[in-house]
């Protein structure tokens, strides 16, 4: 009787360590941060107007774009994140994002609906691989 005692004893130890091995991978995974806001990297670039005339058929000027508004998308999310305004020479800056990928993108007149001038926007894909790490993204280039 005590063998038999002991055997089941076993088989619900064996059990019960099973499933709080299972309990515990899951929690590590549904711990596991995704994109965002919470980490130590940051995204910086520059927003770069190309100026035209009202057809588009004459570049006019080309400058940095000051006060444009710059938008943020966590990994794949449908919707922006988070965004922030170009200061007096073109800089925008995100801070404090995790490891992942990221879309920035800022506004631009389409050039190609003339008359009717839709905005479209103007979008750069960006990875943080690491902690710590401060990306340059390439010029976003609007038209106006």
């Amino acid at each position: 009787m005590c063998v038999v005692h002991h055997i089941i004893c076993m088989k619900k130890l064996s059990f019960t360590i099973v499933v709080g091995a299972v309990i515990i991978c899951l929690s590590a995974i549904s711990c596991e941060k995704q994109e965002g806001e919470g980490g130590t990297s940051s995204i910086t670039g520059k927003v770069v107007v190309r100026q035209y005339n009202s057809n588009f058929t004459t570049l006019t000027e080309t400058y940095y774009a000051t006060d444009e508004d710059v938008f943020i998308i966590y990994g794949e999310d449908p919707v922006y994140g988070d965004k922030t305004t170009t200061n007096y020479d073109g800089t925008y800056r995100f801070d404090y994002l995790r490891e992942g990928t990221y879309k920035i993108y800022a506004y631009s007149e389409d050039s190609l609906n003339y008359p009717t001038q839709h905005e479209i926007p103007v979008v750069k894909e960006v990875k943080i691989t690491k902690r710590n790490q401060e990306v340059t993204v390439d010029n976003i280039v609007i038209l106006k």
